[in-house]
């Protein structure tokens, strides 16, 4: 085989491998983000249980029936908010770890302690009142970075009149409004910096009402778990852009080996390249650029082929060598350059080089997985083998070879018929045993003794035993 045509094979087939494994770790990628989102999912839904576990023992919980919302609200919060993170992969941001029970704090967020109320009030006035009461009983706890928890209800709702304009506010309204900006001057803080709204409104965190609160939760955990897999699965699609980088650095690297090769000819010609004349380089450039045009669609092709179709990549690259290598031959038949019998055989050692160039390329990327290097190895050494085996085997071998493969298909010929043979006389002496095992289980006594005795004959039991089997029958009737 010659050089020349061994290295535009191997480069062929690493522009295929190359392309191959930009595909494949686009494919990789979705598989580890499916993955990581299977976790997620789990630890989501885990959240969401500890929450369940929690309320499922209401005895454990502190208050009464018309009081344990202030704990359930708790957890809510907590475990809640940490799977919302954790299903869109990023950390929990909640603890209960590190707080005792009767702590200044509830929980932690990002390490910084808050403070749940929970009161029942039409505008949020008794849950401001608990806020005011608890930093009377804790006057650093603001200035240590704590702030406040309330009602996602109740929290719009002051929010709301703290906007309004004065003269629309109701009387209590108006009220909860100037303690809130006395507040915040003595405080020195703003309502929004350092109260914040739940994940849950008041009603949400009732002992009756906190299940349906957390299927509902599930379900959106799930919807959302549904929306990331549907987002990675669409971004790990093939895309236009990603086929014409794939086109482009297919030109350029076959576009550059067809330059050099035909370069590498001239100067073994005998030219130096300071000698080569306008007419040279008008060859190079010609030829450079039909290197580049087949390298374009030989890109194209195989990243179309291989992520629209399931066709491997050393195979869609030979098959575009096969069809261009084709059209070259016949044209050269038109313009009657060759010969019908020089355009069947051209074509059918053409089909055969890429051909084994295909397989090789595929069966060196499964004994070297490695990116590009197997099937450069892998088509190296087949097309190697191709070109020894092609070139040094004279017509006697041939003929050896061709009279064993007849041979072997005399022989298959011969076991198939022998095959049919034997399958049907088993399945003649299987309908025979079939309907004596029939006549066997008869409900007519005297029909089934007669029949038994045939089967017994018909599996090879020994006639003194079948002939004392029929006295003790005998007997018994």
């Amino acid at each position: 085989m010659q050089v020349k045509t061994m290295m535009k094979s191997t480069q062929e087939q690493a522009v295929a491998a190359w392309i191959d494994h930009l595909n494949q770790l686009r494919i990789n990628g979705l598989i580890e983000k499916l993955a990581q989102q299977d976790m997620n999912l789990t630890e989501a839904l885990a959240m969401l249980q500890k929450i369940r576990d929690f309320v499922s023992y209401p005895q454990n919980i502190l208050g009464n029936n018309t009081t344990k919302h202030g704990e359930i609200a708790e957890n809510v919060q907590v475990y809640i908010s940490n799977a919302r993170n954790v299903i869109e992969g990023l950390k929990p941001e909640y603890t209960f770890e590190g707080v005792g029970r009767l702590a200044p704090e509830d929980y932690l967020k990002n390490g910084a302690p808050v403070q749940s109320k929970f009161y029942s009030s039409d505008i949020g006035n008794r849950t401001f009142d608990a806020i005011c009461a608890h930093l009377k009983d804790y006057p650093d706890f603001m200035k240590n970075g704590g702030t406040y928890d309330i009602p996602k209800d109740q929290y719009e709702h002051i929010v709301d009149i703290l906007n309004k304009k004065s003269s629309l506010l109701s009387r209590s309204e108006a009220t909860l409004v100037k303690r809130i900006r006395e507040w915040e001057q003595e405080t020195g803080a703003s309502f929004t910096e350092k109260v914040n709204p739940t994940v849950a409104n008041y009603a949400d965190v009732q002992v009756g009402k906190v299940n349906e609160t957390v299927n509902k939760e599930e379900a959106s955990i799930r919807n959302k778990d549904q929306e990331i897999r549907d987002k990675a699965y669409k971004n790990s699609r093939p895309t236009i852009n990603e086929g014409v980088k794939a086109t482009a650095a297919s030109a350029a690297i076959e576009g550059s080996m067809v330059f050099c090769l035909k370069v590498a000819e001239k100067l073994k010609a005998g030219k130096k390249i300071t000698e080569f004349t306008e007419e040279d380089w008008k060859d190079v450039g010609i030829t450079t650029a039909k290197g580049t045009g087949t390298g374009a669609l030989r890109g194209s092709v195989i990243y179309g082929m291989t992520n629209f179709t399931a066709t491997p990549a050393a195979v869609a690259s030979a098959l575009v060598t096969a069809a261009v290598g084709t059209v070259s031959q016949a044209y050269k038949y038109r313009t009657g350059q060759i010969g019908e019998e020089d355009f069947l055989i051209n074509s059918q050692v053409l089909t055969l080089e890429v051909a084994i160039s295909a397989v090789s390329s595929i069966l060196g990327q499964v004994a070297i997985p490695i990116p590009v290097l197997g099937a450069v190895i892998g088509n190296t050494v087949g097309s190697f083998l191709h070109g020894i085996a092609k070139d040094n085997c004279d017509k006697e071998e041939q003929r050896i070879i061709d009279g064993y493969n007849k041979s072997i298909a005399t022989l298959t010929q011969y076991l198939d018929e022998r095959y049919k043979h034997l399958v049907a006389l088993l399945n003649e002496e299987f309908k025979k045993f079939s309907s004596i095992v029939e006549y066997a289980f008869d409900e007519d006594v005297n029909m089934a003794f007669a029949a038994s005795i045939q089967l017994a004959k018909y599996t090879g039991v020994d006639e003194k035993i079948s002939f004392e089997v029929r006295r003790i029958s005998m007997i018994s009737l």
